[in-house]
């Protein structure tokens, strides 16, 4: 392989919709290119689909997040500032043997059974939600009054977390995320979420209820410190993703008239729609990172031990090589092989319940409003490419 100057990561987009272009041109010509850091190191970006996959269950790839090293964002926390805030004890970043202990044990609580038994409320949340948004006529905001208070609000209830305490953990989720926070806002964020969720652990100690947070301090002799990083990961992750799932995924259907239609009139493409989505639409914009414990090769490439590896999932997604007519947005596509939620031993935990709120929003939605428009031009909606989860900041529809 011929060696090329390290680069920054590729932010540029030519459509909203669409990875940045030069991931293409990546994939064809250098699809293990030198990666430059805002920090100033070097490491690889990953492009193909089939590199992307061998390298997540690669195991001399660790998830450790000791290295710290973001493609994107200039402000970083210490080792130290990291494990004050709770963030160092989320098994997201821990390898096996570790990550498979929290594992085993969260799965015990996402269990197919207590998923389908949420599928009643969720019915309900977003019925409710459609009926508020009909009453108060449009415009309306898809994102704040349908996108994000959903799945809010399931994570709420599922994990045992009061959905009155929304604004305090959106608020810091949100500066957790956004690319330009300075080092105050970011620690204030994260020291807040951690105080946040201990005292609410503590209170669940005391007087426990049906959650999840409850049920893992009944089932399992965990410390305040890993129901800290279980249970804010969890609360982070199963709002902020699924909305902008749902948001960007109706902007999408929106701005491809002939696909919103068969979402609506062919109410059995909703399943493949989502899946096509999850696909074409991949939120996790800058990558995921993974560490070489030992010398190893991805994609021919040889990756030296401490090097910093960033796997495109947005780009493996697009692949060419993987999905005929990848760069086509079509919902009747079978597109179950996507790494949308990861692949291999680190695939989202709460993909099956990500997969039934799109499904009954998205179902829910075209048949209630089967002539959502947009109420602006499509340049004009506001795109989330400060924030490390893709998305739209608002969403602005007529009907």
């Amino acid at each position: 392989m011929t060696q090329t100057a390290a680069q920054p990561l590729p932010r540029e987009r030519k459509c909203p919709l669409d990875p940045p272009h030069e991931y293409e041109r990546l994939r064809a010509d250098t699809p293990v290119r030198p990666l430059a850091f805002p920090n100033g190191s070097t490491g690889w970006l990953v492009s193909r689909y089939a590199d992307v996959t061998a390298a997540l269950v690669n195991p001399a790839l660790s998830s450790e997040r000791r290295f710290n090293n973001s493609p994107v964002a200039t402000v970083q926390l210490t080792e130290e500032e990291r494990k004050e805030a709770g963030l160092a004890a989320s098994f997201i970043g821990m390898d096996p043997p570790d990550h498979t202990h929290y594992r085993r044990m969260l799965t015990g609580q996402f269990t197919v059974r207590r998923m389908k038994s949420l599928t009643p409320r969720i019915d309900q949340i977003v019925d409710e939600h459609l009926d508020a948004m009909q009453a108060a006529g449009p415009p309306a905001d898809l994102v704040s009054q349908f996108a994000l208070p959903i799945p809010s609000l399931v994570i709420c209830e599922l994990l045992g977390v009061p959905y009155a305490d929304r604004e305090q953990f959106q608020h810091r989720t949100s500066v957790l995320l956004r690319l330009d926070r300075s080092k105050e806002e970011l620690l204030e964020a994260t020291r807040g979420l951690r105080a946040y969720m201990l005292d609410l652990i503590a209170r669940k100690r005391r007087q426990p209820d049906d959650g999840l947070i409850s049920g893992l301090i009944e089932a399992e002799e965990l410390t305040d410190e890993e129901l800290l990083g279980i249970s804010n990961l969890l609360l982070v992750a199963g709002h902020e993703t699924t909305a902008n799932m749902i948001g960007l995924g109706t902007l999408a259907l929106l701005t491809h008239r002939d696909q919103w239609e068969t979402v609506r009139d062919q109410p059995d493409t909703i399943e493949r729609a989502v899946e096509e989505m999850l696909r074409y639409l991949s939120i996790i914009q800058f990558g995921l990172p993974r560490t070489a414990k030992a010398d190893t090769e991805v994609g021919g490439q040889l990756i030296r031990k401490d090097e910093t590896v960033v796997l495109s999932v947005a780009s493996a997604n697009r692949d060419a090589d993987h999905f005929a007519d990848a760069a086509d947005f079509d919902v009747t596509r079978d597109a179950i092989r996507h790494v949308a939620f990861g692949y291999g031993i680190h695939q989202c935990l709460g993909q099956q319940l990500a997969r039934m709120e799109m499904r009954t929003a998205f179902a829910k939605l075209t048949t209630r409003f089967p002539d959502l428009q947009l109420a602006v031009a499509a340049e004009e909606v506001p795109m989330r490419s400060d924030m490390a989860i893709y998305g739209v900041h608002k969403l602005p529809v007529t009907w």
